[in-house]
């Protein structure tokens, strides 16, 4: 236990502080920097508190702010979630985002197709480049029940959009211009000394253009209920002002 004037730090509150893991000459170690950490800070706001004069009230004035306001801050937290956890049906997120289109301007490019990773040892390449280029009903089902058998990864996204850097860090290959490349091509095949990879895509969004609304759901998501927390806190003070007022609990004094 140590002590300095009326304050105490206990053999308990040290051994708190310091990891059960480390070995027992760490702890030592450990647990002599702890007491000397603790016994300056002690010194240090005793130095402090005798020395700061005037701006003790500005900082007790911060202190009592901070406190209203953290206070603040956890009651709407929760009267929100009581209040506006309500699930936001998709009716409502497609009008906000009929009436919103442009605040979901795309910063990325975006893809469906398919993508394919096998071993170069793997039986029927040669079917499979065929297959793979190709966006028929026939080619897709050949695809999967090859893939079941043979592929590493095999993603199929044909129905949902994805982003393209997000496909290429699977690839070894480097794209400088990756708006150019998806203009200019549709698939890709790249092979290394164990894996051939096959990308096929079927669709495309470049960087600029408006995100398609089944891509930005969760976006919509968060900010419809961000504006609904709004929207409720405004009417909640406004409710709380208009009844201070007509109970007469709040004075306008003239100076």
């Amino acid at each position: 236990m140590v002590r300095v004037k009326d304050r105490t730090l206990t053999r308990e509150e040290i051994e708190l502080r310091i990891p059960k893991t480390i070995s027992s000459g760490d702890s030592l170690i450990r647990a002599e920097s702890i007491v000397k950490k603790w016994i300056i800070d002690i010194l240090m706001d005793d130095v402090a508190h005798q020395n700061i004069g005037d701006d003790k009230n500005e900082i007790d004035n911060l202190v009592n702010e901070y406190r209203r306001s953290l206070i603040r801050h956890r009651y709407q937290e929760r009267i929100v979630k009581d209040k506006v956890s309500a699930e936001i049906s998709e009716a409502e997120q497609l009008a906000y985002y009929e009436e919103n289109k442009e605040q979901f301007t795309l910063n990325e490019n975006l893809i469906k197709g398919l993508f394919i990773k096998v071993s170069v040892s793997a039986p029927g390449l040669d079917n499979v480049r065929k297959w793979y280029v190709s966006d028929s009903e026939e080619s897709v089902e050949r695809i999967e029940k090859y893939s079941i058998q043979n592929a590493i990864i095999y993603d199929f996204f044909y129905d949902n959009w994805v982003r393209f850097d997000e496909v290429m860090e699977k690839i070894p290959h480097k794209i400088s211009n990756h708006a150019q490349f998806l203009k200019l091509n549709k698939h890709l095949e790249v092979s290394d000394s164990t894996h051939v990879y096959f990308l096929n895509i079927s669709d495309k969004l470049l960087v600029g253009n408006i995100a398609p609304f089944d891509y930005s759901m969760t976006q919509i998501q968060s900010m419809m209920a961000n504006r609904r927390k709004i929207d409720y806190l405004r009417e909640f003070g406004e409710g709380l002002y208009n009844d201070a007022i007509r109970k007469g609990m709040v004075k306008f004094v003239s100076e």
